[in-house]
């Protein structure tokens, strides 16, 4: 126990000292994801046994296909909430901007972590699939969280629910602006820095802002189930409960949003009611 232990503190110690402890703590991870897949091999097996000795197999690849197919349709379906306010608030413009959809790969739950004070998992796609840190994670429901660490064949997800995330939403319905953050809990959030006088209510919905450049956005992340009002108090008490499935989502779709456009330096943008008038010089008819 006590080697273990001073081994725990010196690792601690480097990767906190040497910026190299990331590339080392990937290529660990990408020793242990056959150990990860070996020790499930037993229940896959059983498994697959036990559905090839029935007539259900059929069924449970149809259930397993249309499960899929399902996650796809509400990966486009999410927005609709957010676009039609939206829409309500653009209408009157003509030449507003056209939402693209996101490309997305879907990837499966492999491992969470034991740890009662941190809520993170382990999925089965990693680098080689193109994933990388900062990547958004969603279930059919909602916004899970984003990748934290990642190796050749599979990433760590950070989940809403950890004391550590926090993300930039707003209010579907009015689009004011907050930020939400995990409270260590699966089913419920805080949403920070809410003035008293702020219109939110129970029920509305929050979704991603896009403010960060992180998360595009639209997509749904919690919704307001309690607001406290203290008199005397700046700030009111809001809790918003996430719409994913954090306890029992097995399926996941990893997000490619594409990178925040940069301000262009463009001369050409300046036109002549912007140009400076020099100042005579001395000596000279101004």
């Amino acid at each position: 126990m006590l080697l273990c232990a001073i081994a725990a503190f010196a690792l601690m110690f480097a990767e906190d000292r040497f910026s190299r402890m990331e590339d080392v703590r990937a290529q660990l991870s990408t020793v242990v994801a056959p150990i990860q897949w070996l020790v499930s091999v037993p229940s896959d097996v059983l498994t697959w046994t036990s559905l090839a000795l029935s007539d259900q197999r059929e069924l449970v690849e149809e259930n397993r296909q249309l499960r899929e197919q399902l996650l796809t349709l509400s990966h486009r379906v999410q927005r609709m909430a957010n676009l039609t306010a939206e829409n309500v608030r653009l209408r009157e413009l003509l030449n507003a901007a056209r939402h693209d959809d996101v490309p997305y790969i879907t990837a499966e739950l492999l491992a969470l972590d034991s740890d009662p004070f941190t809520h993170q998992m382990v999925v089965d796609r990693g680098r080689r699939d193109g994933a990388y840190i900062g990547q958004p994670v969603m279930d059919a429901s909602g916004l899970v969280g984003q990748v934290t660490a990642v190796s050749a064949y599979s990433s760590r997800v950070l989940m809403l629910a950890d004391a550590s995330h926090a993300l930039p939403v707003q209010v579907n319905r009015n689009g004011l602006r907050f930020i939400v953050q995990g409270t260590g809990r699966y089913d419920a959030l805080d949403v920070l820095h809410v003035p008293d006088t702020a219109d939110i209510r129970e029920g509305d919905l929050l979704t991603t802002s896009g403010l960060a450049g992180r998360f595009p956005i639209g997509y749904p992340v919690a919704r307001v189930f309690e607001v406290k009002h203290d008199p005397g108090q700046p700030f009111a008490q809001v809790t918003a409960r996430p719409v994913a499935q954090l306890e029992r989502s097995r399926h996941f779709l990893l997000l490619f949003p594409p990178p925040p456009s940069e301000p262009r330096d463009d001369p050409s943008l300046w036109d002549e009611s912007f140009s400076v008038i020099e100042p005579p010089l001395p000596g000279r008819d101004s």
